[in-house]
């Protein structure tokens, strides 16, 4: 197996431009998914309202969507999505692979023996880290998500762009409201990465190492993605439907916290609500995590720098 060089090593610069560029191709071909998985966590609430409403399926919200609102539906907050992504996803990535060169020196022990636990931690820190700064931009994304259901409904949206979506939600609510949502933010945020980065990171050695793909390949990277995927769906995504639903109440909102949007979420509608949107999360993290680590991988090989 061939030996990857230190992380500190590689250029940071390079590091995040690279990030960035492949976290936007991700974000871009799974768009439509996570905006079905917004749309299903949003069923059973409404501002105002914590009564709960009958239960939507991932097809029936896409028929809901292509009926009522057609093909551009889908791509409702895009723009926010991908400028979120311009500050996330470096920031997690990099910050991930940093922790761990900083962990790997002070022990002077090999990187890929760290334990799994070790990297989950580096992970959700790293997640926290980049989830705080890009609060802001996930809060507008799915404001301007749920404005789809709205304009489905023949009431008129709040916001006409992300521009404007941004400066009424500071004029209205004030810094602060920039941040709404930012604690269950930061614990999904936490459970994604600890899932994802921690996840891909020791599955593709384990790929590698029991030479179950043939080297570090797209076959141990599809592999890997496909793994942290469905473990950072099902630790998040309970975290995932507090935070939906925090993020797009207004200024006058059903749910005085992250806790009690969560007991009531449970009272009113069951213990399954907190994974509703699971499989559409799934089916979102899957897709977007292979081509996330795949184009990142590629570009980091065109760009003569080591593997993750």
């Amino acid at each position: 197996m061939e030996r990857r060089r230190v992380t500190g090593e590689a250029p940071t610069q390079k590091r995040i431009v690279l990030a960035s560029l492949s976290a936007m191709v991700a974000e871009s071909v799974t768009f439509p998914i996570d905006l079905t998985k917004t749309r299903m966590q949003l069923h059973g609430y409404a501002p105002g309202s914590a009564s709960a409403a009958h239960r939507v399926g991932a097809i029936g919200v896409v028929s809901e969507i292509m009926r009522q609102e057609g093909m551009m539906g889908f791509y409702k907050g895009l723009s926010p999505a991908i400028i979120r992504h311009l500050f996330y996803t470096p920031i997690r990535i990099i910050g991930y692979e940093n922790l761990k060169g900083f962990v790997v020196r002070s022990d002077a022990i090999n990187g890929e023996s760290l334990p799994l636990a070790t990297k989950a931690l580096l992970g959700g820190l790293s997640g926290v880290m980049a989830q705080v700064v890009a609060s802001p931009a996930d809060l507008v994304k799915v404001r301007m998500q749920a404005d789809g259901r709205l304009v489905s409904q023949g009431l008129k949206p709040r916001y006409s762009g992300p521009i404007e979506a941004f400066t009424r939600i500071l004029q209205s609510e004030g810094v602060k409201g920039l941040w709404k949502g930012v604690v269950p933010n930061i614990q999904r945020a936490f459970l994604v990465n600890m899932g994802e980065l921690a996840c891909y990171d020791h599955a593709k050695h384990f790929v590698i190492d029991k030479k179950i793909s043939g080297g570090d390949n797209i076959y141990a990277h599809t592999l890997a993605s496909i793994m942290s995927g469905l473990a950072s769906t099902t630790l998040s995504c309970p975290a995932d439907v507090v935070k939906t639903r925090m993020m797009n109440q207004g200024e006058k909102g059903v749910y005085r916290s992250s806790y009690d949007c969560l007991v009531k979420t449970v009272r009113f509608e069951g213990v399954r609500a907190l994974w509703k949107g699971f499989l559409p999360t799934w089916g979102r993290l899957g897709p977007w995590q292979f081509v996330f680590w795949v184009s990142y991988e590629k570009f980091r090989q065109l760009a003569g720098l080591s593997s993750f």
